[in-house]
């Protein structure tokens, strides 16, 4: 299994941007996907999640700004990022939960400018 991330760049803050992840190879029945970020000298933390199902998570820090979605047909995860702050500049790493096996993408890193 393969992630393939995009969407990385430099935004000024107030700005929006969209990340995607897309998975390849054989995957059976996804679980979860979501993405993670780290910040320099910070740990990796759970930005957003979505479940099969439909469910979703957001860590407090991106509510209401983050928005996490999915094309189940395509494999692929999106994060619509709007009212960026420079404190969400980081790199920020898709992830698949599948069975017992979790997939990280290779991260995608962008920065919000002041």
């Amino acid at each position: 299994v393969q992630l393939q991330a995009s969407g990385g760049g430099s935004v000024q803050a107030g700005g929006s941007l969209r990340l995607s992840c897309a998975a390849s190879g054989s995957i059976f029945s996804i679980n979860r996907m979501g993405w993670y970020r780290q910040a320099p000298g910070k740990q990796r933390d759970l930005v957003a999640a979505i479940w099969s199902g439909g469910r979703t998570y957001y860590a407090d820090s991106v509510k209401g700004r983050f928005i996490i979605s999915r094309d189940s047909a395509e494999n692929t995860v999106y994060l619509q990022m709007n009212s960026l702050k420079p404190e969400d500049t980081a790199v920020y790493y898709c992830n698949l939960a599948a069975a017992s096996q979790t997939y990280w993408g290779q991260g995608t890193k962008f920065t919000v400018s002041s």
